[in-house]
């Protein structure tokens, strides 16, 4: 069953429509987590502004004829991407962790995007997650939504 959500046509790239779509916001998906290999800098003006170098973490199969493989991630901080692109943007949306992610001790920032989808710290608890490529771990809601979030 298709679900009327305005929000679909500010985003690109969905991975399987029917089943990020839903009436409480749109499930955004992984698409490539990576590591901080060297710092990035930061300073009052700009001048010195760099961009931390990012490895990309690979990615494992379970069996060989898995079409998509898993992040095997120990516990830390990490970067994730998404597949899915932000359009036209009329008013900023939240973008918050989905209580799936939460529950396996993983998390990332909740936020307001107004133009597009950055790359998210992901730290990941002591125990470690595995992560299966385009596994769904925001959620993309109104701003003006209610204090329910929970996607």
């Amino acid at each position: 069953m298709s679900v009327d959500n305005p929000l679909v046509e500010y985003i690109d790239n969905l991975v399987y429509e029917p089943t990020q779509v839903h009436e409480h916001g749109i499930d955004l998906t992984v698409s490539a987590i990576y590591e901080v290999a060297a710092p990035g800098r930061l300073d009052f003006g700009g001048d010195e502004l760099e961009d931390a170098d990012l490895e990309p973490v690979p990615t494992e199969l379970r069996n060989p004829d898995d079409e998509f493989g898993w992040w095997n991630l120990d516990g830390g901080q990490y970067v994730v991407q998404h597949n899915e692109f932000l359009t036209d943007l009329e008013s900023p949306l939240y973008l918050q962790p989905r209580n799936e992610l939460l529950a396996r001790g993983g998390s990332h920032p909740s936020m307001l995007v107004a133009s597009h989808l950055p790359l998210v710290p992901l730290s990941v608890a002591d125990g470690g997650m595995r992560i299966k490529e385009n596994a769904r771990i925001s959620t993309l809601v109104p701003f003006d939504s209610p204090t329910d979030r929970s996607g």
